[in-house]
């Protein structure tokens, strides 16, 4: 199978066919900052139903929340956001571009090879002020993870849910983070949406070892549930010195992009640092109570987190294919992107055979009766059928719908799969159930 070996005939791809934009590309560009085009929000939107219906509506111990970007600067203070969110930072004496510390190449600039500045702290929290007054006292951050509007809403979900440990809060939202080399296109970016489940348990080393390990499993099997091989995920455990500041435990779900094996998830244990902290600060007693003992605890936290973004990336780069001859060999190229039918963005494209009216009429009908049930599906009669073919291959959509002369006299139509290339005859009225069925609608 033709693999992809660099990120570039995927960005191309991605911006020919309304997946993924440059943001600003008028102004020249917004560094590390991507529009999702008319076809890649379907992805993304895609993704994140896929997300929700596993692990809050198919589950009975997951709540969903939705909190705001914007939260109190004592948020950030209190999670130890604020002093321990940095990246150590160069800058290179001759050409002046920044980069990490871990970027160096022998202690010199990856771009020119000179002599860089002491490192300083940088903190990646992008900065503003609630109101019109720009100093201290309405300072507060654009939020750099999810994870905290789920912690300090913690009692609240108390209060009014009526929930016994062990539960969990789901949230998808989107993140900020200042990078200071973003790369490897949505890789690493400065604006990305995360999917985050803070899932509350005993506070101790028994269940927070047997609940670690079963949300590093789960979380896998997601992955590979969604269409990654599992030959391009690793495991990779944190090593003591590179714990975050909330973390007992962290373990990487790695994927093997273009560019090299590279964070796609991960999962951690966080204790009960954030709820005790939080607790701390505020002065509010966020403690669970145990009916069954009599007894208040913090809970402890383990941490399944994902980039949505990144997550989008690696399908694309486990579903492009490049053949330079074509599929059977001996043809012109052609590129097929591969996603599961759930994701998506077309689930059928409804083809005459050629534009004649009779065909186009027909085909037209049944596009008509079929988006009312299936929403995004797409209609095309400009150019040879293949090539039309070839068009819904290169954006992954699963089946199309060829209308023929035949079509006029037996009510029947050809359906050809993506994956396969394999076509079936059957009749019209069956096209919606088949699709369903197929696609698990």
């Amino acid at each position: 199978m033709p693999e992809l070996s660099s990120l570039e005939p995927l960005i191309e791809l991605a911006k020919k066919r309304g997946i993924i934009f440059q943001s600003s590309e008028i102004y020249g560009g917004a560094g590390g900052i991507y529009d999702w085009g008319p076809l890649g929000v379907e992805i993304k939107n895609n993704l994140k139903r896929f997300f929700w219906k596993r692990f809050v509506h198919q589950r009975d111990d997951i709540l969903g929340i939705d909190s705001d970007i914007l939260m109190s600067r004592a948020v950030w203070q209190a999670s130890g956001h604020e002093s321990n969110f940095v990246d150590l930072m160069v800058e290179c004496k001759k050409c002046h571009q920044r980069f990490k510390i871990d970027e160096l190449e022998n202690d010199r600039c990856p771009a020119c090879k000179n002599e860089v500045t002491a490192p300083k702290q940088f903190n990646l929290m992008f900065k503003t002020f609630f109101g019109p007054i720009e100093d201290a006292g309405h300072q507060t951050f654009l939020r750099p993870e999810t994870a905290q509007g789920m912690f300090v809403n913690f009692k609240n979900v108390l209060d009014t849910m009526r929930v016994k440990i062990p539960f969990g809060l789901a949230q998808i939202g989107k993140a900020f983070r200042n990078e200071i080399t973003p790369k490897n296109f949505i890789f690493r970016s400065r604006e990305f949406e995360q999917g985050e489940i803070e899932y509350f348990i005993k506070p101790n080393k028994v269940e927070g070892d047997k609940w670690f390990k079963y949300w590093v499993a789960e979380w896998k099997k997601f992955f590979i549930d969604l269409g990654l091989s599992e030959a391009n995920l690793r495991l990779r455990p944190h090593k003591k010195e590179e714990l975050s500041h909330y973390s007992k435990a962290t373990t990487d779900i790695e994927y093997k992009f273009p560019f090299g094996w590279a964070e796609l998830a991960g999962v951690a244990n966080r204790t009960d640092f954030d709820l005790n902290r939080h607790s701390q600060v505020s002065g509010k007693d966020l403690q669970y109570f145990d009916d069954a003992t009599g007894k208040k605890y913090f809970p402890w936290v383990i941490e399944p987190t994902l980039g949505i973004d990144r997550m989008i990336l690696a399908l694309l780069c486990e579903g492009f294919q490049d053949y330079p001859e074509g599929r059977s060999g001996k043809g012109e190229k052609e590129i097929v992107l591969k996603l599961k039918p759930v994701l998506a963005p077309y689930k059928i494209a409804v083809l005459p055979l050629v534009k004649k009216e009779k065909l186009t009429h027909l085909a037209k009908k049944i596009y008509l009766d079929l988006k009312k049930n299936l929403g995004n599906i797409f209609y095309d009669e400009t150019a040879s059928v293949g090539r039309r073919y070839r068009r819904q291959d290169e954006i992954g959509t699963p089946y199309c719908v060829t209308v023929d002369f035949d079509s006029l006299e037996d009510h029947k139509v050809t359906i050809r799969n993506l994956e396969s290339m394999k076509q079936e005859r059957i009749e019209i009225e069956k096209i919606l159930s088949f699709i369903r069925k197929k696609v698990r609608w």
